[in-house]
């Protein structure tokens, strides 16, 4: 390749003019990139200027230019470029002209396969395996950097690699080159195959000392090079698990070492927290636990250096326990990822004694550690804390709330804020102890810096948030607080609590809220409009506490404002440019669309194209390409040929901004860019279903950009993303329902045909279990809402019977893909527990959609799975899931052709079950087994008839022994169910006057549909015996009529029969009505006098 000449010595001033930011430089770079004799020009200036500086930049714009424009380069100045880049290469002595000029060959082996370019796989031989150091670094800096960018054509090399690398790691005295090694290996573990593992296996021990030496060298390096455990682990566990024992070891080791940097020891604990998350059983195997926890405790429970605060106690702090890296927050992660990965059993057993012991210390840091842990084992062990030992952790949390110490005091109120988030509904009980206590200390607070402040706020907030109407007798004083805090303070934090503390009222009281809802509305207003950058928070909190008001004050109450609120969104984002604004316009949106769809019809296009253009944005996305980052950014972006070079010299200032997100290895996202991107799916498929046919212009095209964010790289964004097009498909059902053309019909089944088998696909192969419970509770949901439709593809009843199978048995890439030791089939995370569950209520759904012929064979390979969590030695959970879904499902086939014969086949399978499941010691077990008797009942028929008097017999027990309301309730349904199904072989004359006995119904009010449908049928069957029990049938009306919780049917039928009553018996009425208080008699009269 012949250079240039002429143009060599400007271009090189170019450079350097460029390098000092000098403007016009910038115009004559674009104007030298036009001529074809760039790249000669460029790899003069790259071999021979003096300046390193330039000869970096040269090969970086030289790396740009190849990597667009490989194609248009003649064969025969690839070759030469080949042959001048590796003498370059081997004759350059700076370090960051060697890594910008190994990024070069990586981007032409891109191009080039490596069997195409045999000197550089010769160079990369002799320099790796040289006897001198210096040259072994280089080789492997250049190795990496190749390996890094194109794993896969090196395929052959492997072994031969892994060889290398096992000589490299003992290699102790030279650490740049164990940081390299350690790199190139991280890089192509995901890709190695069976032929590797043995060679990788065996190199795992020298790789922990070489990492040892190398934390002594450099821990910067060492932190980034740690990182191999992550991907051996998530690649190809089974090469780590021979050494786990010394791989925990190793990272507890740095983890517990106080003179190391923080981000070294963050990473070690990250990788036992990442461990735990994918082989929280191979942990318990090997006899983890305990060492885990001993080791973490001390770290969990450390004081801060004299004179300073944990990121959590600092005044700044948020409040929410958000991400702060270090090795404390990453003690608690550990253990928040045992709670969800782990039996719970088998945790409490080791953790409770250390969590105990600190909680009555003396020392602050160690009552801090104490609450810290209980916190973080709510989510995770929910069922654990609520069944087992609620009351005594909540009185620990409690009694912290007076400690002496701020610091414990703070963590108090965070475990209570998430005691309250996750430990529902149980924990609200606790309401007339907990409100008094946390408005006591809110108002204690009034002198408190504001970051305890927040930390009230938090505890409070989330504990209102679920009281629903219990929180009744505390509004007035909570809402002179908010609304006093809104008009009194000066300070914006304050009143951002206040207004976020007013959403989460909201959604406790609903429309009790409505006597406030003037001045709240009076305040928000205030804040919504402002334009300065210091009330942005505020305002984007004003905007979610609207869109709760939405949601909950009541339609009529909020209709009037509903257009005002979309104008407001659309004005907000025309004006300002915030990713956190824009979410919360989309909720709003979301929001007002349940209230008064019609409103944003004319704004559908508007709100969408921000929408879609918030999904295909990759702002806040930033490559991790470490060269280029001191060049300006430019932002002409002319695409055209003609301005080829221009393009060139702006990409190379931009420093390829356009990256594929999905090619980068390594990439940060902004939060609140994630939020945005989650929020535009959530607010997409909700506005498709809430506005119907008016969406159809925009339904394909959010379609498809939602569908491309199935796999993006962060959960949150794919689980939305998945819940979109579950919604979508909800949308298309109900417009072609109110509009059945054949067209509506086909774009249905077009979608289902898309969207059905990417939710199957993603079941199966999803590493994150939130996902996979996410994608089939849509698909549960898709299913409910368009039945048949779903199947009208003749394959796709198999394929989602045997995903859920799959589920069942553990065989999903979320719950380890079946390949996991001996499993302890009884004790399972709570987690691992509840995916099962989402897998399961598919069953029930899938009886309810076909014929029962069709579904029969499926249902016979699925009623084992469910049956065998029935046993006593299964969780409550299990045990309730497992008679729950077995009466589920017998309710559906009640309703399908065929149902009556399979129930009916089935009934001697399932009656043992039930049976036992009503002596449970479990309420909720008992209430489910009796529901499933009830449904078996109805949906066998005849069939079961000879199975009654056993049944009764059970039934009449329990009624005299049972004390729980729902329970009773559910006796009372189930022979309701039994006397519609077979009148004459129940005996009435006993059955009904203890059932009528039991009522009204006090806890599970859709039952009254049963109750009240058997009464009728019995009243126009059998009047004589139904009018002997006129009186407790007349109060039980007056308790369904007006009543909220009963739907319109059932109140309809009770009038009724009311009406019957005073009709035809009309002496015994008045009798029956006499003796109600005035409340009820009212609303007797107004059911008779009612048409």
């Amino acid at each position: 390749m012949e250079p240039s000449w002429t143009l060599r010595p400007t271009l090189e001033d170019q450079i350097v003019a460029f390098s000092n930011q000098l403007a016009d430089a910038t115009a004559q770079l674009k104007q030298a990139f036009k001529d074809p004799a760039i790249i000669p020009a460029l790899c003069a200036v790259m071999s021979g200027s003096q300046n390193p500086q330039i000869r970096q930049s040269a090969a970086v714009m030289l790396r740009l230019r190849v990597k667009k424009h490989w194609k248009k380069i003649s064969p025969n100045d690839r070759e030469s470029l080949k042959a001048v880049v590796l003498q370059a290469f081997m004759q350059e002595s700076e370090h960051t002209v060697q890594h910008s000029l190994s990024q070069l060959c990586a981007v032409m082996v891109k191009h080039e396969t490596p069997d195409r370019w045999p000197a550089l796989l010769q160079l990369l031989n002799q320099s790796t395996k040289s006897s001198n150091p210096h040259d072994r670094q280089v080789g492997l800096l250049l190795l990496n950097k190749v390996m890094e960018s194109n794993p896969e054509p090196f395929k052959p090399h492997y072994c031969q690699l892994l060889q290398l690398f096992s000589t490299v790691l003992q290699d102790h005295n030279n650490p740049t080159a164990l940081y390299y090694c350690i790199l190139t290996l991280t890089a192509i573990t995901a890709y190695t195959g069976t032929e590797e593992m043995n060679l990788m296996r065996s190199i795992i021990p020298s790789l922990i000392v070489a990492l040892k030496h190398l934390i002594k060298a450099d821990q910067d390096q060492a932190s980034e090079a740690m990182e191999v455990f992550n991907e051996l682990m998530e690649s190809e566990v089974s090469i780590i698990v021979p050494h786990v024992t010394d791989m925990v070891h190793f990272c507890l080791e740095v983890g517990s070492d106080t003179t190391l940097s923080d981000s070294l020891r963050v990473k070690a604990l990250s990788c036992i927290a990442f461990l735990i998350k994918l082989k929280s059983k191979t942990v318990l195997k090997q006899k983890l636990l305990n060492p885990i926890l001993q080791a973490i405790f001390p770290v969990l429970v450390a004081a801060p250096p004299p004179g300073e605060h944990d990121p959590e106690d600092e005044e700044d702090d948020s409040g929410d326990g958000s991400d702060n890296d270090n090795p404390k927050h990453c003690a608690a992660q550990i253990i928040d990822t045992m709670a969800l990965h782990m039996p719970p059993e088998k945790l409490f057993q080791q953790l409770m004694p250390l969590a105990q012991a600190c909680l009555t210390s003396e020392n602050p840091y160690q009552r801090k550690g104490g609450l810290m842990c209980l916190a973080v084992l709510a989510e995770g062990c929910a069922d654990h804390i609520r069944t087992k030992m609620l009351s005594s952790m909540l009185q620990t949390v409690c009694q912290s709330l007076s400690d002496s110490n701020q610091v414990v005091r703070s963590a108090g109120l965070f475990a209570l804020g998430q005691f309250s988030e996750h430990l529902q509904p149980e924990v609200s009980k606790y309401c007339s102890d907990l409100m008094p206590l946390l408005l006591g200390y809110l108002s204690s607070c009034n002198q408190a810096k504001v970051g305890h402040v927040t930390k009230a706020f938090y505890a409070l907030e989330n504990f209102m948030e679920n009281l629903g109407a219990d929180i009744e007798p505390y509004l007035p004083t909570l809402m002179e607080t908010m609304l006093s805090a809104l008009n009194n303070t000066e300070n914006l934090k304050i009143k951002e609590l206040a207004v976020s503390a007013i959403g989460a009222i909201a959604n406790a009281a609903k429309e009790l809220l409505v006597p406030y809802f003037p001045p709240v509305i009076e305040s928000l207003k205030g804040f919504l409009t402002t334009t300065t950058e210091e009330m942005r928070s505020l305002q984007t909190q004003s905007l979610d506490t609207l869109s709760v008001l939405a949601r909950t004050i009541g339609n009529d109450v909020f209709s009037p404002l509903a257009a005002e609120c979309v104008r407001l969104g659309l004005n907000l984002t025309d004006t300002i440019d915030d990713p956190d604004l824009r979410r919360c316009t989309y909720s709003l949106y979301s929001a007002v669309s349940t209230v008064s769809p019609d409103c944003l019809t004319p704004h559908l296009t508007a709100i969408t194209t921000v929408m879609l253009l918030a999904l295909k944005s990759n702002e806040g996305i930033t490559a991790h390409l470490e060269e280029d980052k001191t060049f300006v950014l430019l932002d002409e972006d002319d695409d055209d040929e003609n301005n080829e070079g221009e393009k060139d010299v702006d990409d190379f200032l931009e420093d390829d901004t356009e990256t594929d997100i999905h090619d980068v290895a390594g990439f940060s996202v902004e939060n609140a860019y994630i939020d945005e991107k989650e929020d535009a799916c959530d607010a997409l498929g909700e506005l498709a279903f809430s506005t119907g046919a008016a969406f159809q212009p925009f339904l394909e095209s959010s379609f498809q950009q939602v569908y491309e964010m199935r796999d993006f790289p962060h959960e949150d964004v794919r689980r939305a993303a998945f819940g979109a097009m579950g919604q979508f498909c909800r949308a298309q059902h109900k417009v072609w329902t109110e509009n059945p053309t054949e067209s509506n019909h086909q774009a249905l089944l077009k979608l289902l045909d898309v969207v059905i088998p990417c939710f199957l696909e993603t079941v199966r192969t999803e590493q994150e279990r939130q996902v996979v419970m996410a994608v089939l509770e849509t698909m549960n949901s898709v299913i409910k809402s368009c039945k048949e439709e779903v199947f009208k593809n003749p394959s796709r009843l198999k394929e989602i019977s045997h995903v859920i199978r799959d589920v069942l048995k553990k065989k999903a890439v979320c719950q380890g893909g079946g390949v996991d030791e001996a499993d302890d089939e009884d004790q399972q995370a709570e987690y691992d527990a509840m995916l099962l569950e989402f897998a399961g209520e598919g069953i029930p759904l899938l009886a309810s959609s076909v014929p029962a012929e069709q579904f029969a064979p499926f249902l016979n390979d699925l009623l084992p799975l469910i049956m065998s969590k029935a046993k006593s030695s299964c969780t409550v959970a299990d045990r309730s899931f497992s008679v729950g879904t077995i009466g589920e499902i017998l309710q559906a086939l009640g309703c399908v052709s065929g149902g009556r014969g399979l129930a009916g086949r089935l009934s001697n399978r399932l009656l043992p079950v039930l049976v036992a499941g009503t002596k449970d010691s479990d309420a909720e077990v008992r209430n489910n087994s009796v529901f499933g008797l009830g449904c078996l009942a109805q949906a066998a028929g005849p069939i079961v008839v000879t199975d009654y008097p056993m049944m009764l017999s059970v039934f009449s027990n329990l009624l005299t022994k049972e004390s729980d309301l729902r329970v009773i309730d559910n006796l009372c349904a189930a022979l309701c169910r039994m006397i519609l199904s077979n009148v004459e072989a129940v005996p009435l004359e006993q059955v009904f006057p203890a059932l009528v006995a039991r009522l009204p119904l006090k806890e599970d009010m859709e039952e009254n549909k049963t109750v009240f449908s058997c009464m009728a049928m019995l009243y126009t069957n059998s009047p004589a015996l139904v009018v002997k029990q006129m009186k407790p049938i007349v109060a039980a009306s007056s308790h369904v009529l007006g009543n909220k919780d009963v739907d319109e049917e059932t109140q309809t039928t009770s009038a009724m029969l009311i009406k019957q009553f005073a009709q035809h018996h009309s002496a015994d009425f008045q009798a029956a009505m006499t003796s109600l208080p005035g409340e009820q008699q009212a609303k007797l009269s107004a059911a008779i006098s009612a048409s």
